[in-house]
């Protein structure tokens, strides 16, 4: 039994007859009604009764008229989901970042604009450092991430740079450093102002660009930076600056977190220049069409926040 034996066979229990049937299906009569007799035969009774003036169900034709039509509709139905999780409109997608990624306005625009293009896509949200996510992404468990510096660069995974953004100095409120009268411009200190101050610094497999790139900065302004305590996450670094504990370096889209405890601070004189990157981690495969459809999202809405 084929499909098109059950298309032949509802088409004539509309039509209520082979001929009309026959001219629905841009077909010839007799070839119809030899199909019709063929899937009678194969299931062992008469789907019509003939007559001169047409043919009617007979009490199986009629049970299997309901059968078939509900046959048809899943068949649909399943060729419609087929098609548009080929084309990535449904299906899940995972997708992972590390919170001081999340804390620029891009990731939060990514998702949202995704959100908004595929809501019959299913979308899982994962928080973890950059070591966590690429292995993740390798393990297949999680399809894209953001992160800020790569720890490791595994074969077969994609690393594309998406922006950099300034890396800002955050110290307490009423620290030395700062100016005695405070205007409405954020401060700049000079990165050799800073020998003597106790760090607060993300550990190094969590930031290793940046927090290499602030000891280069440091070592190249004559000293080496005094690191008092390493964390896991930005956003602890920030709190415990707040609490007194020393100083510290973020990207500068962490500006609005504890604003009545620290202040956040621009740096001159750094060599190298101190930069927050943000970076997309995908598998170089090519991935679903979900996974597809996310990247080139991503890629449209990271050319906007570049000309930013």
């Amino acid at each position: 039994m084929e499909l098109r034996h059950l298309r032949y066979f509802l088409v004539v229990a509309e039509e209520q007859h082979f001929t009309r049937a026959a001219e629905r299906l841009n077909m010839q009569q007799p070839p119809l009604s030899h199909q019709i007799r063929m899937l009678e035969k194969e299931l062992g009774f008469d789907l019509f009764r003939r007559h001169p003036k047409g043919a009617d169900l007979t009490a199986g034709g009629a049970v299997f008229l309901q059968e078939a039509k509900a046959i048809l509709d899943r068949v649909e139905t399943a060729a419609l989901k087929a098609s548009r999780a080929a084309q990535g409109f449904e299906g899940s997608i995972s997708v992972g970042f590390t919170s001081s990624a999340a804390a620029h306005a891009m990731i939060p625009a990514i998702i949202r604009a995704y959100r908004h293009a595929y809501p019959n896509v299913q979308l899982d949200l994962r928080e973890g450092n950059a070591a966590e996510l690429t292995e993740w992404i390798e393990d297949g468990k999680v399809n894209i991430g953001f992160l800020r510096s790569p720890v490791s660069q595994p074969r077969g995974i994609c690393f594309q740079h998406l922006l950099d953004e300034e890396m800002l100095l955050i110290v307490p409120v009423g620290h030395a450093l700062l100016p005695k009268k405070m205007t409405g411009e954020m401060p700049v200190l000079s990165i050799k102002s800073l020998a003597q101050e106790q760090f607060i610094l993300v550990r190094r497999h969590g930031a290793p660009g940046m927090y290499s790139n602030l000891i280069d900065a440091c070592e190249h302004a004559g000293f080496t930076p005094r690191i008092t305590l390493e964390v896991e996450r930005m956003l602890t670094n920030i709190s415990l600056v707040a609490a007194g504990v020393g100083i510290s370096v973020v990207p500068a889209s962490m500006k609005n977190f504890h604003r009545d405890s620290v202040v956040y601070c621009r740096m001159r004189d750094a060599k190298p220049a101190l930069v927050a990157p943000i970076t997309l981690v995908s598998r170089e495969s090519g991935g679903l069409p979900v996974e597809r459809n996310f990247l080139e999202l991503a890629k449209k809405i990271q050319k906007e926040y570049k000309k930013c």
